[in-house]
């Protein structure tokens, strides 16, 4: 090879070497031939780059913390504007839950679930009806009397001789007559329609805690069922023995205090009937929904119906003062722990406080929820927090 050819190889390598190289670049595009759209922005974004971020000031930091204080303002008059609903939806679950028992019992002897509830629901609405008709009348009918009463009552007035010197000397008895006509005639008028008002309201929230706990009733098992899937997998067998735990809880503490109602109602109106006392069994039913109420009621309905029967005669009252008070004893000291102790497992020192708290908080209804919701919460702490804290 000489030379000259060794030169002239190289070269016509390179340039078979870079003939596909410039057959890999584009040819311009003719005239008639429409370019490609190019993309609008900067980095192949429609809208261009995003810029920096809003700096963390104290400005902006005032005005988020501002909004959290009135998003949080303006929850809490939400709850407190339907708070008495929110109560409403409460008792009747918890009336619902307590009225499961009887209807899984009836379950248990062959009837079908819808059955169940409806006897369950007509044996409740028979208890309103006959609570009514016990009540109502002998009421409308002291109201009646007293109404016919007072003509009789002033007459006695004014025929007194101490009364009839004082209105021949201080005009007593015109004042009264201008003071009844301008004054307490139209309060009373004022307070009749407001005592209407109060007596329809009271209509209708029990017809709506019929209503809800009917509803509640029915869906029990759906609600808890979905309740449970909000729950991990990992964890939902164990959440639901501890609130099927719970239900029973509940279950069996509204069961037992409505026993133990039944049975102070029943024993008192055998008591009055035998004592002669008048309205008998209005009063027993005023001493079984009264009992209801933990600490307090029983003593509360004690107080009324010895004042009724001491309106009625002395003695009838002192044997009803001497028959609440033994009564209560054989019922704080036997009947009381025999009915519940298998319902709610709560010592008597936190009953008394949850009892206490929950009547400052939401009154009777507090009262009423205090000692199952406490039994819960003893329930949650022993199957939860000890063993975590066991295992730290």
């Amino acid at each position: 090879m000489s030379p000259l050819s060794a030169d002239v190889e190289p070269a016509t390598e390179r340039e078979e070497g870079e003939a596909p190289e410039r057959a890999a670049k584009p040819s311009p595009p003719a005239a008639d031939q429409p370019k490609a759209p190019a993309e609008d922005g900067e980095g192949g974004q429609p809208y261009g780059l995003p810029g920096k971020p809003l700096a963390r000031g104290p400005f902006l930091f005032g005005l988020v913390g501002g909004l959290g204080v009135l998003t949080a303002i303006a929850l809490a008059q939400m709850i407190v504007a339907s708070l008495s609903t929110i109560i409403l939806v409460v008792v009747a679950m918890f009336l619902a839950v307590g009225l499961n028992p009887a209807v899984e019992a009836l379950q248990r002897r062959g009837l079908a679930r819808r059955g169940a509830i409806t006897i369950v629901f007509a044996g409740v609405i028979v208890a309103f009806t006959l609570f009514g008709l016990a009540v109502v009348p002998p009421v409308s009918k002291q109201l009646t009397e007293f109404v016919n009463a007072v003509p009789g009552y002033l007459t006695e007035l004014s025929n007194h001789p101490t009364l009839r010197q004082l209105d021949a000397d201080y005009q007593i008895l015109p004042q009264l007559r201008t003071f009844v006509t301008g004054t307490l005639g139209p309060s009373l008028a004022t307070g009749i329609m407001g005592a209407g008002l109060v007596v329809l309201n009271g209509v209708f929230t029990t017809v709506t805690l019929l209503v809800l706990m009917l509803y509640f009733l029915g869906s029990l098992h759906t609600i808890k069922d979905y309740l449970l899937k909000l729950v991990p997998a990992s964890r939902r067998s164990r959440t639901r023995a501890i609130s099927e735990e719970i239900l029973t809880g509940i279950g069996g503490y509204v069961a037992g205090n409505v026993l133990i109602s039944v049975i102070a109602g029943v024993l008192t109106w055998i008591f009055l009937s035998i004592a002669g006392v008048q309205y008998a069994l209005a009063l027993a039913l005023v001493v079984a929904l009264t009992d209801l109420i933990p600490l307090v009621g029983a003593t509360i309905g004690a107080v009324l119906v010895t004042g009724v029967a001491l309106l009625d005669s002395l003695p009838a009252g002192i044997a009803c003062a001497i028959f609440f008070v033994v009564y209560q004893q054989v019922e704080n000291y036997f009947v009381y722990p025999r009915v519940m102790k298998r319902s709610v497992d709560v010592t008597p020192a936190v009953t008394v406080i949850a009892a206490l708290f929950g009547g400052a908080l939401l009154g009777i209804v507090g009262a009423l929820l205090a000692i199952p919701v406490a039994a819960a919460i003893a329930l949650i702490v022993r199957e939860i927090v000890l063993p975590h804290q066991d295992q730290a």
